[in-house]
């Protein structure tokens, strides 16, 4: 309600940011030299203090998260998907996830939405290698309404996280009434002949495509992992 039909969930995220800012002085955001990108920009604006650029060395950013979450802080660190976990797996296994820190990881520019970037930036093996540690809750929202639900979840939530968005804007799935329910899926549609489960941009998709299936007589049902 009030809101386009394609929204930024990188966008949201950064909102959100400064929302919890002003709420609670315990957030710290972290980024590894793609503010612009990721949008903590947002929050690094309302809350210079509070805002650390740790550059092209996103190792090093893991441990500095690590290091304010077991200073009482709640940081909230964030990079391309490509780059978390891939660049910094060890540093996340050994300084996150083996201790459970109560770092979250946010990474943006998920999976192949970035495709005239290259392979190189496609991020297509994040969801396998973070979801190979230890005490993990990984969310892919399947919008920005989730998105902003899922940040509220995760910074209220003791744990390490991992929320992976994407680049493009993305259309809503949801309405202002829905509320996140960690660990539950969603059934977006109901259906008797098949089932569709998704997670991320793909939820809207495979809407699409049962919409489609149901012009061909299978009526399919979609669920929001």
């Amino acid at each position: 309600v009030g809101m386009p039909q394609e929204v930024s969930m990188r966008e949201v995220y950064g909102k959100t940011l400064v929302e919890l800012g002003k709420e609670n002085p315990d957030i710290v955001v972290l980024d590894a030299d793609l503010c612009r990108s990721t949008m903590t920009q947002l929050f690094a604006r309302e809350f210079p203090g509070c805002f650390f650029d740790c550059g092209i060395a996103e190792q090093n950013m893991v441990g500095i998260a690590a290091g304010l979450a077991a200073s009482g802080k709640i940081p909230f660190a964030s990079t391309f998907a490509v780059f978390a976990p891939g660049r910094c797996f060890d540093q996340i296994r050994m300084s996150i996830a083996q201790p459970g820190l109560n770092v979250k990881l946010v990474t943006t520019h998920g999976g192949i939405t970035v495709g005239e970037d290259g392979t190189s930036h496609h991020a297509i093996e994040d969801l396998a290698l973070i979801g190979s540690l230890p005490g993990f809750t990984v969310i892919v929202p399947a919008d920005a309404i989730e998105t902003a639900q899922a940040v509220r979840v995760a910074a209220g939530s003791y744990g390490p996280f991992y929320i992976r968005l994407c680049r493009p804007k993305t259309p809503l799935v949801y309405n202002e009434d829905y509320r996140f329910n960690l660990g539950k899926a969603v059934t977006m549609r109901q259906g008797k002949d098949a089932t569709i489960i998704a997670i991320g941009l793909m939820v809207a998709e495979a809407l699409k495509a049962a919409a489609n299936l149901k012009q061909e007589g299978i009526d399919c049902r979609v669920l929001n992992m």
